[in-house]
């Protein structure tokens, strides 16, 4: 039998996790493994409501309690730096704990590694809840993202990772900078399941257009060695043609664009990164089945 870990960060949004750790409860109540969570508390300034859990399928729950406030990918970073020195799980589940990554599909994350044992399993969106503007400017960044990395980018954070791949990535500076970008371009070979994106529980998304625009530079940046040569190869091109405003604002345009990739890349802090366990102010178990 399988033990699975599952990666949640949380920043003040602790009614999320709470009714999300009652649906994983009450979700793999059918679902052949053991399963334990770990909660990195990102410098939250509002406190977990403690009570007397009474969870039926969940075995254990910690909680890393982080000093300060570093963001969401740099606590699943850290929480993975964490975990990597572990040897309690086969393969780590990362997702969101504010009710868009769906409990209902760990069921199919669990059935995908009995058919491709020690691969790692990411959920490939079909449908979004979003609205029309957002989707299309998520599919722009999809696209740009494409043609600068040769990469489809159709997964977030919500994955099935084998325990070899949570110890390679674990090691990669990328990660402190991006997650699935990071996952695309280290882990050579990815399984995915078919997921929906689910309704925020509590809280509105915090997903702004500049935070998107972010998150995609910030994709980017784990690429920027192939961003940079594929824009030399559109220059070239570009050049191939009778100067004009057009071709000149185009090269003018991809100049800037790859000096915003390489200046968001320099958010991959290797000091920093090394250095994440520090920051851990506590660790606290909130559950254990065994008492």
């Amino acid at each position: 039998m399988k033990n699975f870990k599952i990666l949640i960060p949380c920043y003040n949004d602790w009614p999320s996790v709470l009714k999300l750790l009652d649906k994983l409860d009450s979700e793999i109540n059918q679902i052949e493994g053991n399963f334990s969570v770990l909660i990195v508390n990102d410098g939250s300034n509002e406190n977990l409501e403690k009570k007397d859990f009474k969870f039926k399928n969940i075995k254990f729950i910690e909680v890393l309690n982080m000093k300060i406030n570093q963001g969401h990918t740099r606590s699943n970073a850290t929480g993975i730096k964490f975990l990597s020195k572990k040897n309690n799980f086969d393969y780590l589940i990362v997702m969101d704990g504010d009710g868009e990554d769906r409990p209902e599909e760990i069921k199919l994350f669990v059935e995908k590694v009995k058919k491709v044992n020690n691969t790692s399993i990411v959920a490939k969106r079909i449908k979004r809840s979003e609205g029309l503007i957002f989707t299309i400017l998520y599919n722009f960044h999809k696209l740009i993202t494409l043609i600068f990395t040769g990469h489809n980018m159709n997964f977030g954070h919500f994955t099935c990772l084998s325990k070899s791949d949570v110890k390679l990535i674990s090691i990669k500076e990328s990660l402190w900078l991006n997650f699935s970008g990071t996952v695309k371009k280290f882990v050579k070979h990815l399984e995915n399941i078919p997921c929906i994106r689910g309704k925020r529980y509590v809280q509105p998304s915090k997903m702004s257009f500049i935070n998107l625009i972010i998150h995609s530079f910030s994709i980017l940046a784990v690429f920027k060695y192939q961003v940079l040569i594929r824009s030399l190869f559109f220059l070239l091109i570009l050049n191939l043609f009778q100067p004009s405003i057009i071709s000149y604002i185009f090269q003018f345009s991809l100049i800037i664009f790859n000096i915003l990739v390489f200046f968001i890349s320099k958010r991959e802090n290797s000091e920093e990164f090394n250095n994440c366990q520090e920051k851990i102010g506590s660790i606290e178990t909130i559950y254990n089945s065994r008492l």
